[in-house]
């Protein structure tokens, strides 16, 4: 089979999970699969295609300093890849994100993958001049199939978009220990036992939640400091809002940085926090479960059917029940080492060779 990706991701996302799904998939299809796959990315910004095998044929140069969100770098890599792919032929083009048009020859097959309908549900923290919802559509109905990395995302296209349900398909990402790329050690400081949260902090994300939830805890405020990893330094907003949960500033400490301090905290940490409104997938809690880290998430969305029984489940929308939920697993130590084990056991459904061959599998269907 002759596999093609697009240039989108590549040429916009320098590192990031979408780019890393495309070419985890893309390096599984040509090695594992022993499939014919060229990545056609012209102008790419991409540092993953640095490490892509000899298997794997990308077409491209790398062009760190063009500007990545301009819409004539768009049309430019657009207008190259039209023919590279007219070229090459392929039985299947996989798109990499939305766009209104696609660059595929007319006899290639379309996939297409969507990785949550975050814009379409929390449209108030969206801005009005977004496009990705509008391009999100016409490249859905574009599409010869739609695959979605989870069950809830799934049902969420089909609730929010007009299509035939047989047009659509469920592959869950795959998983690999971030350590593995990094490859480094890092020793960090710990004045204190502390909770960890992950990532960006605004709207569905749900830090104020976890905010609220912490503050009304006496044995959390006196045992534990929370440190967020990552999502920029505190906000005015997020200090008035612990000045009026009166919410000492010390206690809650914001870090930043690689892969390898990301691993030192999750060993380092009593537990981990994800608090989250939506996630399409959710990658953080595996992530954590992979540096037996015990992980306390909410229980909506796409997050239990990717944690399953690995992790500690609270109402999102209710501080009180993340408070009982977080106290109940820190002041138990059996508990935390059930879910370190349950953990290790939930990562082994979550491979990059799965999801090459459950995707080559719809590949295979889409041709027939």
């Amino acid at each position: 089979m002759r596999i093609a990706y697009d240039h989108q991701i590549f040429g916009w996302q320098e590192y990031g999970g979408i780019s890393r799904y495309f070419y985890e998939l893309a390096r599984e299809m040509a090695t594992t699969c022993g499939q014919q796959v060229k990545i056609i990315a012209p102008l790419y910004v991409n540092r993953y295609l640095d490490k892509a095998p000899d298997e794997l044929q990308v077409f491209g140069t790398l062009s760190p300093y063009v500007p990545k969100s301009g819409r004539f770098y768009r049309f430019l890599n657009a207008l190259i890849a039209a023919p590279l792919l007219q070229h090459f032929r392929p039985d299947i083009v996989h798109e990499t994100y939305y766009a209104s048009a696609g660059v595929a020859p007319r006899d290639a097959k379309v996939v297409l993958t969507v990785f949550d309908m975050i814009h379409e549900r929390f449209k108030e923290s969206v801005s009005a001049f977004d496009p990705v919802s509008r391009e999100k559509i016409r490249a859905v109905k574009r599409a010869d199939h739609v695959i979605c990395i989870s069950e809830q995302t799934r049902r969420d296209l089909l609730e929010l978009i007009d299509i035939n349900p047989a047009k659509t398909s469920v592959v869950y990402l795959g998983f690999s220990l971030i350590a593995a790329a990094s490859r480094q050690t890092c020793n960090i400081t710990i004045p204190r036992p502390f909770l960890l949260y992950v990532g960006k902090r605004g709207g569905y994300k749900n830090f104020e939640g976890l905010l609220k939830a912490y503050a009304a805890s006496s044995l959390l405020r006196a045992e534990f400091d929370l440190v967020c990893l990552g999502g920029g330094g505190i906000t005015s907003a997020e200090r008035d809002l612990m000045q009026r949960l009166n919410l000492p500033a010390e206690r809650v400490r914001q870090v930043s940085g690689d892969d390898a301090v990301l691993e030192a905290h999750y060993r380092a940490a009593t537990a981990f926090v994800f608090p989250s409104l939506y996630e399409g997938f959710g990658l953080p809690p595996l992530e954590a479960m992979s540096f037996d880290c015990p992980v306390i998430c909410s229980g909506v969305s796409s997050i239990p059917e990717v944690v399953g029984d690995a992790a500690a489940l609270f109402d999102p929308y209710e501080a009180e029940a993340m408070r009982g939920t977080i106290e109940r697993l820190v002041g138990d130590d059996a508990l935390r080492q059930s879910l370190i084990l349950r953990g290790r056991e939930r990562l082994r459904v979550f491979s990059w060779t799965r999801c090459a061959r459950e995707t080559l599998d719809v590949y295979g269907k889409v041709l027939a």
